[in-house]
């Protein structure tokens, strides 16, 4: 009985293994394409905006939600946007609940009598949420091209004109730019946030469109045609990362999408860990739901090669990475002790050791992208290193409460969207407390997490007595990265 629990045991975590390289595999082609992806943009079809012709008209959604510390400045960037009035419009889709909503209604005037098209859009209900909000704005669109800008996003005014002029190709359907972050250097939270989304937006947004791999547009610093939009079947509030799903919907209907590195788009991060967890739970649980919606047209599609669709599937399974590292963790305690009393089975482990190989894969990747945004040299790696390190263990502290997010995902548990409250924070100078969209509510999670960060203590001190040190690093990053999210989940009560 006992061994037939270990052999168990033995196969759901190799399978777990096994899933996690082949993540990292597809993590290494996505380099590969990186590094040789030929830049294009030079040769591209564009629109020449000396020509009054050829200026499109563009409609700008500004989709928000009780957002009274950020209205203000999204409201002022946006009538800086260096763009004809007359081929401009801007839409405040405003879904608040709060007396934001008295605010922004007097600002939108003050604006409007500059001369600036801007409507101030209210809804009886939040049906459908952020999507819901942008096909009711699309359907009094006047613009062909439909820019979307979440709350904290603050754009550069040429941002349209570097954007807009690639629509010149009519099977264009998709325009999205990289986002920046304003306050990358507020925390140690903050630091970990920008790696991972820059990783994000160079070595997976570049490395799948270099290749025409399916990729996603980000929700927000981004333009899409609006013929492409109604053609791939409007916008739907079935899953809660709504942009993933049409933008999945619209590659399988054969719009390609081009992704523009060079233009940045500052925004602010969660600069609290309960705000963090709401917006990882929104991601991880939106792409599981994905998955289960999209999976098999993209399987089953005959107009897609099998690469395509094999990064495709790797896609839509990023946010289920969590679950198989999960799995590998919680695991790798039992792991140790089948080892011990079964050295029969030590071939195994062996086999299994490629998870080192996995982290060296992603460690390579990772420094690549780093590099590129970042910039090189010795000092910048011996940084990259310990950044690296400390993403690592975070991301491992985090795994339990985005494995739920994946778990309800893909069993198909509805949830209401829970938006990311902004924070208008720049510098270290400025604090986040008092901020009234935070929950005070100390997530039930955060109990576990707690449980979970001494159950890898009690891995790292099994290492003495088993004289088996080679899951000592593993879990003292697993006990590192648990007790800093229990740790930030408390102090962010206070």
């Amino acid at each position: 009985m006992v061994l037939a629990l270990a052999y168990i045991i033995i196969a759901i975590y190799s399978l777990s293994l096994l899933l996690i390289f082949f993540y990292s595999l597809a993590q290494l082609n996505l380099l590969v394409n990186y590094l040789g992806q030929k830049r294009e943009n030079r040769t591209a079809p564009k629109y020449n905006l000396l020509d009054p012709k050829e200026i499109p008209y563009v409609t700008i959604q500004l989709p928000v939600y009780n957002e009274a510390y950020v209205m203000d400045r999204l409201l002022d960037n946006m009538a800086q946007m260096a763009y004809p009035k007359s081929k401009l419009e801007i839409q405040v889709l405003d879904d608040s609940t709060d007396d934001s909503v008295q605010r922004t209604a007097r600002r939108i005037e003050a604006l409007r009598e500059t001369g600036l098209d801007i409507q101030h859009i209210r809804r009886n209900n939040r049906s459908g949420f952020k999507a819901g909000a942008l096909k009711e704005g699309l359907e009094r669109a006047k613009g062909d091209f439909i820019a979307i800008f979440d709350a904290d996003f603050l754009p550069e005014p040429d941002w349209l004109k570097k954007t807009v002029v690639y629509f010149k190709d009519p099977d264009i359907g998709v325009v999205q730019t990289r986002w920046g972050h304003i306050n990358r250097e507020y925390s140690t939270l903050t630091r970990i946030q920008a790696f991972a989304l820059d990783a994000h937006f160079t070595l997976e947004q570049v490395g799948r469109n270099a290749k025409g791999h399916f990729i996603n547009f980000n929700g927000t610093a981004g333009i899409w045609r609006k013929e492409c939009i109604l053609d791939a079947g409007n916008w739907e509030g079935d899953t809660l990362t709504e942009d993933l799903d049409l933008s999945y919907r619209a590659q399988l209907k054969d719009w390609k999408f081009k992704y523009l590195e060079d233009v940045e788009t500052p925004a602010e991060l969660p600069v609290v860990i309960s705000a963090a967890r709401s917006q990882q739970f929104r991601w991880n649980k939106g792409g599981a739901e994905n998955f289960r919606k999209s999976v098999w047209s993209v399987v089953t599609a005959k107009n897609i090669p099998f690469k395509t669709k094999f990064h495709g599937v790797m896609h839509l399974l990023n946010s289920s990475m969590f679950l198989c590292v999960f799995i590998v963790a919680f695991l790798s305690i039992p792991m140790l002790y089948i080892k011990n009393a079964f050295g029969h089975l030590g071939w195994v482990f062996e086999a299994t050791s490629f998870f080192i190989l996995s982290t060296l894969i992603l460690f390579v990747c990772y420094w690549f992208t780093y590099k590129s945004v970042q910039g090189g040299g010795f000092d910048r790696f011996v940084d990259y290193i310990k950044l690296f390190f400390t993403f690592f263990s975070v991301a491992l502290g985090f795994s339990l409460h985005n494995s739920i997010a994946v778990l309800e995902g893909h069993m198909g548990k509805r949830s209401e969207f829970v938006r990311t409250p902004k924070f208008n924070i720049n510098k270290l100078s400025e604090s986040w407390k008092g901020n009234k969209y935070l929950t005070k509510k100390l997530s039930p999670n955060t109990i576990l997490e707690f449980a979970l960060m001494l159950y890898f203590l009690f891995g790292m001190y099994s290492a003495v007595p088993l004289n088996d040190f080679g899951l000592f690093p593993f879990h003292l990053m697993l006990f590192l990265g648990f007790g800093f999210v229990f740790l930030k989940s408390l102090t962010a009560r206070i």
